[in-house]
């Protein structure tokens, strides 16, 4: 197995390579499609007949924009965790789900990146529900761990074989720094996520935003001390703010 780091639009893009298949580590961005299909076509001279399988870690834009796209294309079988219901479900779950993708171009202008189309169904139904601790399918190097918390469904990819982990939005890296993402629905999850992937022997954790590191036992010290005790999303995030702005006028 070779694996492969890919520039995407606001994130890493992970491409595992076989002699005879390809698997992409997460759904990526829908503007990332370009990018995957000459990586594949051209840099590796691989049909993308090749690309058998698609990991959705979770249903944020970056994460899973190209993954229906690709699939109709290309026949790629798409994975996610085996979670009922969809994350973007309701009238909240639109919003959100227009929300997710004004963030990303927000990201995206700060990272001087140009504008881009990046609208993706909310709804996802994969070829395969993914369970906790099992391998995935067709590549049984590679373990699943629920490492939920960012939302409820996140999943790592662990490969014992090159002691790496995939861990998507679990952690971001800050300059030296890693903290915890944003949003964080379910605080003691993700704390036990943490902690779940620190117990696992690893030597490198890859990151969809902050690329391929090594903890030392006070970075993840550090994370697991950041870890929000309380939910921060983006709901509560604008209750906050009211509530400041309000108690501003009242005095």
């Amino acid at each position: 197995m070779k694996l492969h780091r890919i520039k995407g639009y606001i994130q890493d893009i992970y491409l595992a390579e076989y002699a005879d298949k390809l698997l992409l580590l997460d759904g990526c961005c829908r503007a990332d499609i370009a990018s995957i299909e000459s990586f594949i076509t051209i840099q590796l001279k691989r049909p993308m007949s090749d690309l058998k399988l698609i990991v959705v870690t979770h249903m944020h834009p970056d994460h899973a924009g190209a993954a229906q796209t690709l699939r109709k294309k290309y026949g790629t079988k798409v994975a996610m965790a085996n979670v009922a219901g969809q994350w973007y479900s309701g009238i909240d779950g639109r919003l959100m789900h227009l929300t997710d993708m004004l963030l990303t171009l927000w990201v995206a202008s700060r990272k001087k990146k140009q504008k881009k189309f990046i609208y993706y169904a909310r709804k996802l139904t994969p070829d395969y529900y993914l369970t906790d601790l099992q391998f995935l399918p067709g590549f049984d190097d590679w373990q699943v761990h629920f490492t939920q918390g960012h939302t409820d469904r996140d999943i790592s990819l662990y490969h014992q074989a090159s002691a790496q982990v995939y861990v998507a939005d679990l952690m971001v890296k800050v300059r030296d720094n890693f903290i915890p993402p944003y949003p964080v629905f379910y605080p003691k999850r993700y704390f036990s996520s943490l902690k779940k992937i620190q117990a696992l022997p690893v030597q490198q954790v890859l990151l969809a935003h902050g690329a391929s590191v090594n903890l030392t036992a006070e970075q993840w010290q550090h994370l697991l001390a950041l870890a929000p005790s309380q939910p921060a999303t983006h709901w509560r995030t604008v209750k906050t703010k009211l509530k400041r702005v309000l108690l501003n006028r009242e005095y």
